[in-house]
């Protein structure tokens, strides 16, 4: 499933293997790519484990002999992180083609975003580079979801100070598109940058934010929508940065009974199912709480800028890879399970597709001739 011919043109570009002799680029992502999946502790323990099984190794792909925990280091700590980015962003394009005609959970023929970032903190003994607060360090992974799916459109992975509402300034905005995120990415000269672009935002309206009912529509309160206004902005330099009109819907969440109040700039759709779409921004939530679980993110396995962001990155390509061999191998599980069962099989000399099958293979072995 790994794309030799991309990830080699990612090599060459940022010349990862110039002077290397044994342990070359592809053998490095090949043991990060088995610590991610098997959940090892610690470089000695990605060494211990596929130096027992010495054997397997050209199997599995690795072209050296032998995996030293201090070459791994080396190379964590000195190879371009940029080559596993761009491996990365080719495997999110192609599991994003796999999924394009995924079903969601709301009727709507439209491509659809979350917005999110996830702050991963770090020892700043240790990381000393990712200052954060005074005596904290961290880095922060910003990512667009593609709620079709749940595959990364769009990483950022950035310093810890770094406020959220900066990444909207890297975008790209797809015309037509829908992009939830919450209260805290609202900045109205950036949003009036996405609706001139022809896209759609769904956002929650920040506290003290002034302005005026332009026209009111009925709603049908039983639905939970509460009321559905048009409004414009009358605060000095809020009007100035969205001259434009503004869609505000209330709603009670019929789960929990908490009022809500949404921002959009689309008035075609039902106010029930803006509500709708905003509920749908949990799958980011969801995608950071799996990687963190199941994905090494947590806990690294070298402490300079470079070894985090190639570990942070290679999570992302391992991540990837599960969702493009659920797809085009039709495998009806869910991403940990595959992760579980590949962990258990990958030194096992057998079809990928076999692995998970529920049918015992069978095999017919001639007569004995005595």
């Amino acid at each position: 499933m790994l794309p030799r011919k991309a990830f080699d043109k990612a090599i060459a570009r940022h010349q990862g293997d110039y002077k290397v002799i044994d342990f070359t680029c592809r053998d490095q992502f090949l043991a990060m790519a088995f610590a991610q999946l098997t959940l090892r502790s610690s470089l000695r323990g990605i060494e211990s484990t596929l130096r027992a099984n010495r054997s397997l190794l050209y199997h599995m792909g690795f072209r050296c002999d032998t995996i030293s925990r201090n070459a791994l280091a080396n190379a964590n700590e000195n190879r371009p992180w940029q080559i596993y980015a761009d491996l990365a962003r080719h495997l999110m394009q192609k599991a994003l083609n796999l999924y394009a005609n995924e079903k969601f959970a709301v009727d709507i023929d439209a491509r659809i975003f979350a917005l999110d970032s996830t702050t991963i903190n770090l020892c700043l003994e240790r990381f000393s580079w990712a200052l954060y607060r005074k005596d904290d360090g961290a880095v922060k992974m910003h990512v667009l979801l593609d709620l079709r799916g749940n595959i990364p459109d769009f990483i950022v992975i950035s310093d810890g100070k770094m406020h959220d509402v900066h990444i909207l300034d890297e975008l790209l905005y797809l015309a037509g598109a829908f992009y939830i995120f919450d209260r805290g990415y609202v900045d109205f000269t950036r949003l009036f940058r996405l609706h001139r672009s022809g896209a759609f935002f769904v956002t929650r309206i920040k506290q003290g934010i002034r302005f005026r009912v332009v026209e009111s529509r009925p709603v049908d309160k039983e639905s939970g929508v509460l009321c559905d206004q048009t409004i414009r902005l009358t605060g000095a330099s809020s009007a100035k940065n969205y001259p434009d009109c503004l869609r505000r819907i209330k709603y009670r969440d019929p789960d929990t009974g908490k009022v809500l109040v949404f921002l959009t700039n689309n008035f075609l759709l039902p106010a029930k199912v803006i509500a709708e779409l905003y509920k749908q921004r949990w799958q980011v939530e969801l995608f950071f709480k799996w990687i963190k679980q199941h994905l090494r993110i947590k806990a690294f396995y070298g402490y300079s800028e470079n070894a985090v962001r190639t570990q942070l990155w290679i999570a992302v390509a391992v991540y990837c890879l599960l969702a493009i061999i659920k797809k085009e191998l039709g495998a009806d599980r869910e991403l940990y399970e595959i992760q579980e069962i590949l962990s258990a099989s990958i030194f096992r000399k057998m079809p990928v597709l076999q692995a998970f099958s529920d049918v015992e293979v069978k095999v017919d072995r001639p007569a004995p001739c005595n």
